[in-house]
């Protein structure tokens, strides 16, 4: 007997989902039969995606969202719940790097950093999370008590990386973050999780493997390989789901064993 997670009459919002993992956690929660509503700055990205799943037969829509604008947060998140539904699944996706020395970072570079991937993504929680605490609380409608947020961070998180110091520090911040929401949300039904992926070949990267320093870093890792956004499949599905009841304020590395 086969084994399914079915996602159908649930609704996914999908931030950062204009491409790489955003726009694959995207086509993976269509196919597994969730609604989804995309969400990013770069608008005809979104509608490049939304008409790819949608040739699938997927339900997908289009959100303009800048995390890093409290006001465009919050409007997109209330337009999605008055077009689509009530989100019951987040996942917390948007996030910006550089590559600087610490002693080389200046301010402007710092918060560029922290005011995406950290107080962009607590904000989109928080505004998702102020909406399925409503639900259970039973003040405000919707068919689906409880919630999934999914917050992306990273294996920089969990291990400290070179010349990436202040994007560690960022992702450090969002694992935190994701274990204070899961102890104060969980007992509503809202479980919280961290999903920390290692060194994934997207289109922002891809030439970057070609090169001698992509080489050598490629020659670092524990099995001498990159990841594909697809190996992440199997675990965005696992924790969007209703079979993850158990699982909250977990913190899980999908890095291929580089983080050990």
């Amino acid at each position: 007997m086969a084994y399914s997670i079915d996602l159908s009459g649930r609704i996914a919002f999908i931030t950062g989902a204009s491409s790489g993992l955003g726009a694959q956690f995207a086509r993976t929660l269509s196919r597994a039969g969730a609604a989804v509503v995309l969400a990013s700055r770069r608008i005809d990205r979104l509608k490049e995606l939304r008409a790819e799943i949608e040739g699938e037969g997927g339900d997908a829509h289009v959100l303009e969202l800048d995390v890093t604008d409290h006001d465009s947060i919050k409007a997109a998140v209330a337009r999605a719940e008055t077009e689509v539904g009530s989100i019951d699944i987040l996942v917390n996706n948007s996030g910006v790097g550089i590559s600087q020395r610490i002693q080389d970072v200046p301010e402007e570079d710092f918060d560029y950093v922290f005011n995406t991937n950290v107080k962009g993504a607590f904000f989109v929680a928080q505004e998702v999370g102020k909406r399925m605490l409503a639900r259970a609380n039973g003040l405000a409608p919707g068919s689906y008590t409880g919630g999934r947020i999914i917050n992306i961070a990273s294996m920089a998180g969990l291990k400290v990386l070179p010349q990436i110091g202040v994007y560690c520090m960022s992702k450090a911040a969002v694992i935190h973050m994701t274990k204070a929401m899961a102890l104060e949300w969980g007992r509503f039904g809202i479980n919280v999780n961290a999903l920390c992926p290692g060194y994934i070949d997207t289109e922002i990267n891809h030439n970057q493997w070609s090169t001698d320093a992509g080489h050598k870093l490629v020659a670092m890792l524990p099995r001498k390989r990159v990841g594909k956004p697809e190996d992440l499949d199997a675990l965005i599905v696992l924790l969007a789901s209703a079979q993850s009841h158990f699982i909250n304020g977990a913190v899980i590395a999908a890095d291929d064993g580089f983080a050990i």
